[in-house]
């Protein structure tokens, strides 16, 4: 803020909101808030005109007299245009935890009662005395917030996307709501510890990008577990900070993950709903692809072609899934998925596979000719997987099971229905156990065949837990 000599306007409200003036604030200690606002050239006179105070009243603070009375903390509050909570004089969870994490450091009072009291428990605990309350370990321990940064820098960016890079292995090896928890948690830190702190331009960019793609992973792991409104929130955010930071890769990459939650709605609404789902997956996939256009990045490209690929398959459209799918193996051809941004670098040879064995899979119901297709890129996908894509593996195992028990092959059908289903108990994901209800109906159509029934049953039980 900068502040002309004569100045007798409002105070700049993003004043309050720096680190040192909130704790000032909280603590009622209005000589420091003084003394901060001086350093941004309020004079004191100009302190004085907009709290109608004498300038000496000023003075005295300054010089150490606390202020006490409602009525003068409510008449300061409003000259200086000070929102209430950050006085104390209304409720504001975010003060109360700024003392709490203030006072943290130096026990007073209660406090040195408290911390004595720990020390006896430690001590019971140590020697074998205390009686445990079992059933209390469930309840949550109190939370205080961390506290943000005033200034952050490129490090801070950094360790951001660093934690999200290994928040979302654990989700693709294990499932959106083995890391959901976490992953909101850093989202809260993120847009509290970070997006309010001073940064360069540079960094401030960069910031946004990172808590965008935090985002984009909350909206999948939501959408993992089946809270969809909850992933289109996130999506909506993510889409918001990606734009405008000016990133076309990662718009692209959070309308690819919009699509995929309707594409994947497209198996488990109502038959009369499924064509409203797969049209919508096409349209999000379709803007989509206008941004991959704009990013340059033939790997963008090539994932949102594969998955419009698999809404025209939804469709029961061949020929625009045949176009679409040829394009991507074009695209995919002239990528480098060394160069590509981080968020797409998951799109390689395996999900280029799955996602195109995927689409030939939804056509083989009503076409047999696309059974072959996509029983060679399914097995090709599922040969190239490491061990650290299970949900990945589930998913074209289930599809692949489906297209052998399409083409009569019951046993190595069932078999392969089994390994998905051995894959989705350990697997917290609400998704894989959806996909599986289309297997469950095609397995339940060939009921008088052995293996079938009990790949029916077995998908039941799993459904039924």
């Amino acid at each position: 803020m900068n502040v002309q000599p004569g100045f007798e306007g409002p105070v700049d409200p993003s004043v309050w909101r720096e680190r040192p003036m909130r704790l000032a604030l909280a603590r009622r200690d209005l000589g420091a808030v003084f003394r901060l606002l001086s350093r941004r050239g309020v004079t004191q006179r100009q302190i004085a005109t907009l709290t109608g105070q004498a300038q000496s009243e000023i003075s005295e603070i300054l010089s150490g007299r606390q202020v006490m009375a409602y009525e003068l903390l409510t008449r300061i509050a409003d000259g200086l245009g000070i929102p209430h909570g950050y006085l104390g004089l209304s409720y504001d969870p975010e003060t109360s935890a700024i003392l709490a994490a203030a006072a943290g450091g130096c026990p007073e009072g209660d406090d040195v009662d408290t911390t004595r009291e720990l020390i006896a428990h430690a001590a019971q605990v140590t020697m074998g005395a205390a009686r445990f309350d079992v059933e209390h370990w469930s309840s949550l321990v109190p939370q205080e917030q961390t506290p943000g940064r005033r200034r952050i820098d490129t490090v801070d960016v950094e360790q951001l996307e660093g934690i999200t890079q290994v928040l979302r292995a654990l989700d693709a090896r294990n499932g959106g709501g083995s890391c959901r928890d976490a992953v909101l948690a850093q989202v809260a830190w993120a847009q509290r510890g970070l997006l309010g702190a001073e940064c360069t331009d540079d960094v401030d960019r960069r910031r946004h990008l990172a808590i965008a793609d935090l985002h984009n992973l909350a909206g999948w792991v939501s959408f993992d577990i089946g809270l969809y409104s909850s992933a289109n929130r996130h999506y909506q955010r993510a889409l918001e900070q990606a734009s405008h930071a000016k990133d076309a890769s990662l718009v692209a990459n959070i309308l690819y993950r919009m699509g995929r939650l309707h594409l994947h709605l497209v198996d488990t609404v109502p038959s009369a709903e499924r064509a409203t789902q797969a049209r919508l997956a096409l349209k999000l996939f379709q803007l989509g692809q206008i941004a991959a256009q704009e990013s340059g990045c033939e790997v963008t490209v090539a994932m949102l072609c594969t998955n419009e690929a698999a809404a025209y398959a939804a469709l029961g459209d061949e020929r625009q899934t045949l176009r679409s799918l040829g394009r991507a193996q074009d695209e995919f051809a002239r990528g480098d998925l060394a160069t590509a941004a981080k968020w797409v670098r998951f799109f390689g040879v395996a999900d280029l596979n799955a996602t195109t064995g995927v689409a030939h899979a939804a056509l083989a119901d009503h076409l047999p000719d696309r059974r072959r297709d996509a029983i060679e890129a399914l097995t090709r996908s599922l040969a190239s997987r490491g061990t650290d894509a299970a949900r990945s593996q589930a998913f074209e195992l289930t599809a692949l099971s489906s297209v052998h028990l399409l083409d009569g092959n019951f046993a190595h059908g069932a078999a392969l229905g089994d390994q998905a289903v051995a894959l989705a108990e350990r697997i917290r994901s609400t998704r894989v156990v959806d996909r599986l209800l289309p297997l469950q109906r095609l397995a339940r159509r060939y009921a008088g065949n052995s293996d079938c029934r009990e790949l029916t049953t077995r998908i039941a039980g799993l459904r039924a837990a």
